[in-house]
């Protein structure tokens, strides 16, 4: 099996990058853009996305994010594209309205863009969209003829975001490494069609190294709305380094757990990155890693106010039954748990579930 790297085309971080929305799209899509746009975004930013629009003439439409990117809203997205007759699609908003945004350009056959407004996810800079039914639950992922063509990330807009987002961003960008390190040792095929390579493992523990450096004063910087250097090597971390290392890298149990958690509704007010952070705890006690390597990852959750147990993530009493029904999703077939360098069962998955509760608590 072939080593493969995906990345973007361009990636694009600073203050004040959004200003620059219009020229990139002006060089990929003369027919106009098509902007998918979160409730956040349109209130607060669209007026300035307009205005540089307006001065490179080029023609904007907009559409407000339903808020689930389903094949459902994917699909009324795609028929307003080839409506309007738009040639560049722009996805500005969290992580699943850029998910949105990348699946419509997909199936729309046609460039795009990401503008995230926070650092949630490492969505931004990937060849995949996750989908999930209207209701909220895991339902597959949509592999991408390619990654974004540009990536635009506007440092100052992260600034203003709620702090829970950076942190949640930095729990998603935690398990990079780990779940590339178990790629790596078993082989298995990445997001990105080949198996993992010495780049992207090392692009992959750069990505925890940074956090460990930067994460605290990164979110002190934010709680305070300023760009520090801490925080502008955070943002790339989250997105960049995290979403090279995940895709070119891989991923196995941290996020299968994570998903497997999404089929109880208890969850669904928790963030991505909130729930994979409990996924990799979950995941160290799976491999039965070092208790020195499960507590440094531990101590990061707690410094960073990540969840580290059921109860945090909206399951205090939650079930055995319930649990073994979230194990044996996070095992089902095409689960990203088929990539870790043994093999794994739901019991073994569930009972992995009750000892990183045990220790989080």
């Amino acid at each position: 099996m072939e080593r493969v790297i995906f990345s973007p085309m361009k990636y694009v971080q600073g203050p004040g990058a959004w200003k620059r929305l219009a020229e990139y799209a002006a060089a990929l899509g003369e027919r106009g853009a098509y902007a998918v746009a979160g409730p956040h975004v349109l209130k607060h930013y669209w007026k300035e996305v307009e205005q540089s629009f307006a001065e490179k003439g080029l023609p904007l439409c907009a559409h407000s994010f339903g808020g689930e990117c389903s094949m459902a809203e994917i699909k009324r997205i795609v028929n307003e594209i080839h409506e309007k007759n738009c040639g560049v699609v722009i996805g500005i908003g969290g992580g699943k309205t850029l998910d949105t945004a990348k699946a419509a350009a997909f199936y729309a056959k046609l460039p795009v863009i990401i503008a995230p407004s926070i650092a949630s996810t490492d969505a931004p800079c990937s060849a995949l969209s996750v989908i999930y039914t209207e209701e909220g639950a895991f339902e597959s992922y949509l592999i991408l003829r390619n990654n974004p063509d540009v990536v635009l990330v506007d440092t100052s807009v992260i600034a203003q975001s709620p702090v829970r987002m950076l942190v949640a961003g930095m729990g998603d960008a935690l398990a990079t490494y780990y779940e590339a390190r178990a790629c790596f040792a078993s082989g298995k095929a990445t997001t990105a069609g080949g198996r993992s390579s010495l780049s992207a493992l090392a692009i992959a523990r750069a990505c925890r190294d940074s956090l460990f450096k930067n994460g605290l004063r990164a979110k002190l910087a934010a709680e305070a709305k300023t760009v520090s250097s801490a925080l502008d090597d955070i943002v790339e971390t989250n997105t960049y380094m995290s979403g090279v290392g995940f895709e070119s890298g891989g991923l196995a149990a941290a996020h299968a757990i994570h998903n497997g958690l999404t089929v109880l509704p208890q969850t669904h007010s928790a963030m991505h990155g909130e729930k994979v952070a409990f996924g990799l705890l979950a995941q160290l006690a799976l491999e039965n890693a070092p208790q020195a390597e499960f507590n440094e990852v531990l101590s990061f959750c707690r410094e960073i106010g990540l969840p580290t147990n059921l109860a945090a993530l909206g399951l205090k009493d939650v079930s055995d039954d319930e649990l073994k029904k979230a194990a044996a999703a996070s095992c089902a077939e095409g689960e990203t748990m088929h990539n870790m360098p043994f093999a794994v069962t739901p019991q073994a998955v569930f009972a992995a579930i009750k000892v990183a509760d045990k220790l989080g608590s």
